[in-house]
């Protein structure tokens, strides 16, 4: 009898998580991977690199996702065609704060050390870059979504990217209105 009930639950936990999905630290893994081969090819300039990290970037992470959060309550105060050029003002935001640091890349090692299941659609994945003199520690905060798991956040030595940015959106939408915002973003983006 114990078997059978075993055995039920087995067949309920393997049927409750889509089989296609793979495993969030396998999805992380396989990404970082592909920055690191990048940034590895000496045959690659800038630009070069910094095209093929966009793409990695947006099968990597859920922008739309990691746009909503970082925008928080103030999200529905944006109709639909803002919150769209919310999210392409924001990727390119970001490319431009963090494309430089990420070329600067010298050969560090990642390790991957362990994966949270938070709920059947959430995840972490804790990893470490580790350079001459020290250990950074990097979580990834993943979700499921249309049966892939994607980025919505990425802590860095207990700094959420997500709260950083909450904060300073939450302070310009305290005196300004979603047009003026997108405004803020589109000259931050064409600041050099």
């Amino acid at each position: 009898m114990k078997k059978k009930i075993a055995c039920v639950v087995i067949i309920l936990a393997l049927n409750s998580a889509p089989a296609y999905a793979g495993a969030p630290l396998d999805m992380v893994r396989v990404n970082v991977d592909k920055v690191l081969a990048v940034l590895r090819d000496k045959q690659l300039g800038k630009e070069a690199k910094t095209e093929r990290l966009e793409t990695i970037y947006k099968s990597m992470f859920d922008e739309e996702e990691l746009s909503r959060r970082a925008l928080g309550r103030n999200w529905k105060k944006l109709n639909p065609a803002q919150q769209q050029e919310f999210v392409d003002l924001f990727r390119r935001l970001l490319e431009k704060a963090y494309i430089d640091k990420i070329l600067d890349y010298t050969n560090e090692k990642v390790d991957f050390t362990k994966e949270i299941i938070i709920s059947p659609d959430q995840a972490e994945v804790q990893t470490k870059v580790i350079t001459s003199s020290r250990q950074v520690p990097i979580f990834y905060r993943v979700i499921m979504k249309g049966g892939a798991w994607k980025v919505y956040d990425v802590v860095i030595e207990n700094v959420s990217l997500v709260q950083n940015y909450r904060s300073q959106f939450n302070s310009i939408m305290a005196k300004n209105t979603p047009a003026q915002l997108l405004d803020i973003l589109r000259k931050r983006v064409k600041q050099k």
